[in-house]
This record gives structure tokens, sequence and C-alpha cells, in this order.
């Protein structure tokens, strides 16, 4: 089982960043998945899922600005995140909410000027 996450980067404020996370091992298509973020000295927190079936979910603080989406043929989770913001600051995992699998490794969005 593996979950790959991508496309984090520094980005000034108001600024937009796609992140990506390839599954593999798991039966993708059947798996609710997420979008985590940790910011420094805080706890992880779930920031947007969806369901095999694109049913979507979102934290108050991303609403409007992010969007996940999923390509079950590619076994990919995305979140395109828009109208950056500083408070955004965090490292990114994505995982299942269905599957009791490790996290992926994280990718380092920065949001600064």
């Amino acid at each position: 089982v593996q979950l790959q996450a991508s496309g984090g980067g520094l980005v000034q404020p108001g600024g937009s960043l796609r992140l990506s996370c390839v599954a593999s091992g798991i039966r993708f298509r059947f798996n609710v998945m997420g979008w985590y973020r940790q910011a420094p000295g805080k706890q992880r927190e779930l920031v947007a899922g969806i369901t095999g079936g694109g049913d979507t979910n979102y934290a108050a603080s991303v609403k409007g600005r992010f969007t996940i989406s999923r390509d079950n043929a590619k076994n990919t989770v995305y979140l395109q995140m828009n109208s950056l913001k500083p408070d955004d600051t965090a490292v990114y995992y994505c995982n299942s909410l269905t599957s009791s699998v490790p996290f992926s490794q994280g990718t380092q969005v920065t949001v600064s000027s």
C-alpha cells in the first residue's frame, strides 16, 4: 500500500497550487479519500474529503477556495487550491478515510510574499 503526494511549493498570497496523490495497493474507487494538513505547532487536520462517487466535503477554512477531485481510472486524488493565504502554509498529506493505511509523505505548501 502506498500513497504518494506531490505538487507543493512556494506561492504568493492569492496564488494557486494543485496537489496530486497517487494510490496503489487499495481498491481506490471504493475508498473515501481525504487531504489533510499540518501547520507548525498544530495538529493535523482534515481539509477535504471525497467519496468514490464524487461527493465532497470541506473544512470551513478552505470552503470556496479549495476543490478536491479524483480520477478513479488513474487512482489519483487532487486538491486544487486557489486564493491561497499565509494561513494555508502547512505540510499536506493524503490518506484514505476508509482503509487503515499509512499517510502519504507530506508535500510542503508555503504561502508567502
